[in-house]
This record gives structure tokens, C-alpha cells and sequence, in this order.
């Protein structure tokens, strides 16, 4: 009787056994990612992590991370292993799989080095036999950075203009003006550009009117990560626009002199009345002087104000030359394009006459020349210091649409073969003349000029990697590159292209 019950008993355990399995066979599983946003710095390294439910061991599955389309693979494991064939070109050495826990269905992809590119959607495809799931992770991948650097462009509509600038930023930064209690002040203009990497370099603008606001700040602010960078820049009372004590001073002597006019006619019998009319001369003389003198010493004090900050204040160029050393350039004519030709005295470029011409009297170029950039360098060369110089440009009445110019600063190392382009990446820092506007070769974009300049000054700070052009008729700014981390040796620059156009070393 017993040995029927125990018989009875094992058989019933065996059969449950082979339910058990029979079930575990076809066991369905969700796949399970976050629900939030996984944010990343770039450069830095992130994990995409995804799991099974209920947890089993994921070994023997075909799990595949891949972005909107299924052939788009970022990590493909299949039978045991990497497939790599399948993986997409900008993830290859950059993924891997962690499996420390695949037997209990948790795993991951480790992307190293994020960039620009890796940031959006992605979906982790987890498939058994015939079985599949899937799910959706986002990545966000920040970059934070430099700036905001606030600089004094000058007086503008009854104001000061003021610019903030940074670069390096994504996503876009937010940006916000406000003053010393905290009041936001609304932007004049915000210009954004996106370089070759996808990083933003963002311009906002403003003309401060207020002469109690003398101090602004610009702040610029991740939206995802919420970091928030901030500069103040100052304002000297004595910057803003005002009414010249010269004006005031001629107003009281024309109206003086009106009434003297009239005591003449009426008057000029009577000697006192002379004599009185030589004393109120004599007096709005005296008054001149002080009006005068009171002028000086405000220019003196607003001189002492911009020598205090100077680097900061992108105006008054004549100011701004007593920071630097004068430098006599001279051309090289052994760096001279053979289409370009050197005055005697090294000081004048400018383009060949019996250069072979088409119909429309431009330049003539074959297929070799065509991808030529004419161009000579300066004898003069630099490694260390502040140094400036002027040039003008003199653009004649036979010039064409296809006239062009630049002037600035190179490393003497650059390839200067053929065709190339003007860049700070390619060493180059300059500005230029293309299809009758000023632009800066960095941008597509052109400069917002109340005039052509034609008598330029270069500006280059070798310590503080700053190098500024400024129009020497007006003082006004031009542009200026910052931030620059120069090495080797630096020289002029300078190029041509159309009939008609010099180039003079003043």
C-alpha cells in the first residue's frame, strides 16, 4: 500500500515537472528600457542599458541596439557573440555590449567618446526563436561651452551697443540680458551658426539707453542640463552719448554776439556801451576756455576709464594703438603669387595689367589659375607681444563683380598651393572683400558696416590670442577673432583678385 502511494506521488511530481518546462518553453518576455531621457556629456562616456521581464538569461537571444531603422545597427550580438558586419560606420570601435548580468536579462551598450551625432532615438531589439520585443531609449548628448564674453562694440542710437558672444554650445543655449537688480532686458538681435561638428556659436546684441543700467549681465544656459553661465560687463556714466559742452558753449556766444549786433546799430554813439561789449567778449572768451579745458579733462578721464578695461571696449582705435608697437610691414616678394607685382619699396601689391582678360575685362584664368589664390606674405614675423599696422585699399573704376581682397595674419607654415580657403582652421585670421560686401571667411554671413573700409588697421595680441581689425577713418570696429591659442610663427597676410585693386602698406 505504501509503495503504491509513493509510486503514486513521483508520477504526479514528474508530470507538474514536464508542465513546468513544457511552459518555460514558450515563456513571452517584454523588453524594458527608461523612461527618461539619458543625458550625456559630450566627449564623455554613457550606457544604453535595456532588460527582460521576467528576468531570464538572454545568452542564446539575438539582442541588436540600432537608431530609426532596423539596418542602422549600433551593436548587433547574435549567436554568442559581436556581429560586426552589420554595425554602422560611426559606431565601429566606439560599442560594446556589458553582459555582466545577460544570465539574469539585464544588459547594456557602452557608446565611448559621444559626439554631436550620437544624440537622439534608439530602440534595443531583443528576439528568441520566433519571439521578439523591443523598445525605445533617448539619448540627449550636452555640450556646454564657452562664454558668454561681453564686449563694448560703441556708441550706437543714442546708446551704447553692447555683444555678447560664445561658442561651442549644444543644444542651442538660451540667452538672457539683465541688469544689476535682476530685470531682464530684451535682445536687440541673436544670431546662431552651426560648424562643421554640429556645435553652436551664438551673437546676441543690445544698445543700452539707460544711464542708470551701468551694469549688464549675459548669461547663457543649457536647456536640458540646466547649467547657466554668466558674465557682467561695466559701464562707465561717462561712455554714453551726451550733449558736447562745445555745442552748449557756441549756442551762448551766437546768441551773445546776436544781441552785441544790436547795441552796434542802436548804440554806437555811446563808448560805454563799447567798452561793455569788449568786457561780455572777453567774458564769453573766458567761458570758451573753461567749456574747454572742462572737455579735456573729461576726454582724460574717459581715456584713464578705457585704459583701465581697454580689452574689453571695442572702440576708439586711435586709443587702442597706444597698447600696441607699431610695426613697419614689408612685403616678401619671394612669398608673392607670379601674378602678383611688388612696388620697389615693398609696400604696394597688386595684380599684373597683361594678365590675360576675357570679353567682360575680367581676369582670364585657366584651369590651374582658376583654383589659384593670389597672395603674399610680410617679411615681418612675430612669436610674441602686441604689434600692429594699417593698410589701405584702393579698389579702381575698371574693377569687376569679381574683385576680391584680404588682409589679416597666417601662420608662415600654411599651404598657401592653389585654391584654399582663409580660416582660423586652416591657420588663417583675416577678413575679406567677396561680391561687393565685407565678410569674415569663417561665415557665409556678412558684417553689418556703416562703411567699406578703406584704411584698415590689424590689431594682433599674441598673449591674449586676439586679433582685431578696426576701420582707421572712422574708429569704428570691424571684427575680431578671440580665444585663439596661437603657435609657431605669425605674418602678414594679404590677397587680391580682380584688375583694378591695391593693396598699400601705410
Amino acid at each position: 500500500m505504501v509503495g503504491s502511494l509513493d509510486f503514486s506521488l513521483l508520477r504526479d511530481l514528474f508530470s507538474i515537472l514536464l508542465l513546468q518546462v513544457s511552459m518555460w518553453g514558450s515563456e513571452s518576455f517584454l523588453v524594458i528600457s527608461p523612461s527618461e531621457p539619458i543625458v550625456a556629456m559630450l566627449g564623455t562616456d554613457t550606457v544604453l542599458p535595456c532588460h527582460v521581464s521576467p528576468a531570464m538569461n538572454v545568452e542564446s537571444m539575438e539582442l541588436r541596439w540600432f537608431r530609426s531603422q532596423f539596418s542602422e545597427a549600433v551593436y548587433v550580438y547574435k549567436d554568442g557573440m559581436e556581429q560586426a558586419e552589420e554595425q554602422l560606420v560611426d559606431f565601429k570601435g566606439r560599442a560594446e555590449l556589458v553582459k555582466d548580468y545577460i544570465t539574469e536579462g539585464r544588459v547594456a551598450v557602452r557608446i565611448y567618446s559621444l559626439q554631436i551625432s550620437d544624440n537622439g532615438m534608439y530602440k534595443c531589439f531583443f528576439k528568441k526563436d520566433s519571439d521578439f520585443e523591443e523598445a525605445t531609449l533617448e539619448l540627449k548628448v550636452i555640450g556646454l561651452g564657452s562664454g558668454p564674453h561681453v564686449f563694448m562694440v560703441g556708441p550706437e542710437d543714442k546708446g551704447i551697443r553692447l555683444t555678447c558672444t560664445g561658442k561651442g554650445w549644444f543644444p542651442q543655449p538660451e540667452i538672457k540680458w539683465t541688469d544689476a537688480t535682476g530685470e531682464k532686458i530684451p535682445s536687440l538681435s541673436e544670431d546662431e551658426t552651426q560648424d562643421d561638428d554640429g556645435l553652436f556659436q551664438i551673437e546676441a546684441s543690445l544698445i543700452v539707453r539707460d544711464t542708470s543700467k551701468t551694469k549688464v549681465s549675459c548669461s547663457m544656459k543649457n536647456p536640458f542640463f540646466g547649467q547657466e553661465q554668466v558674465e557682467t560687463i561695466s559701464i562707465p556714466e561717462s561712455f554714453f552719448p551726451r550733449t558736447s559742452p562745445w555745442k552748449v558753449a557756441f549756442a551762448g556766444t551766437f546768441f551773445i554776439l546776436g544781441i552785441f549786433l544790436g547795441a552796434v546799430v542802436f548804440l554806437a554813439w555811446k563808448e560805454r556801451q563799447e567798452k561793455k561789449r569788449v568786457q561780455e567778449i572777453q567774458e564769453e572768451k573766458e567761458k570758451e576756455s573753461e567749456a574747454r579745458e572742462s572737455l579735456e579733462k573729461e576726454l582724460v578721464g574717459r581715456k584713464q576709464l578705457y585704459q583701465q578695461d581697454w580689452k574689453k571696449a571695442n572702440l576708439y582705435a586711435d586709443w587702442r594703438k597706444e597698447q600696441f608697437k607699431a610695426v613697419a610691414v614689408t612685403l616678401d616678394p619671394d612669398s608673392a603669387h607670379p601674378n602678383l607685382i611688388i612696388s620697389e619699396n615693398r609696400k604696394q601689391v597688386s595684380l599684373m595689367e597683361n594678365v590675360p582678360q576675357n570679353c567682360d575685362g575680367s581676369v582670364y584664368q585657366g584651369q590651374e589659375e582658376s583654383e589659384a589664390v593670389f597672395n603674399v606674405l610680410g617679411q615681418n614675423y612675430f612669436r610674441t607681444g602686441r604689434h600692429y599696422w594699417e593698410v589701405e585699399v584702393n579698389i579702381g573704376t575698371e574693377a569687376g563683380p569679381e574683385t576680391e581682397w584680404a588682409v589679416g595674419v597666417c601662420s608662415d607654415t600654411v599651404i598657401r598651393d592653389k585654391w584654399f580657403v582663409e580660416c582660423p582652421e586652416k591657420n588663417f585670421w583675416a577678413i575679406g572683400y567677396k561680391k561687393g560686401e565685407v565678410k569674415v571667411p569663417t561665415f557665409s554671413k556678412s558684417l553689418s558696416l556703416r562703411q567699406h573700409p578703406q584704411r584698415i588697421g590689424v590689431f594682433l595680441d599674441w598673449e591674449d590670442g586676439d586679433v582685431s581689425f578696426y576701420n582707421m577713418v572712422d574708429g569704428s570696429h570691424i571684427y575680431s577673432f578671440t580665444g585663439i591659442t596661437f603657435y609657431g610663427t605669425l605674418c602678414p597676410y594679404f590677397s587680391l583678385q580682380g584688375v583694378g585693386t591695391s593693396v598699400t602698406v601705410c
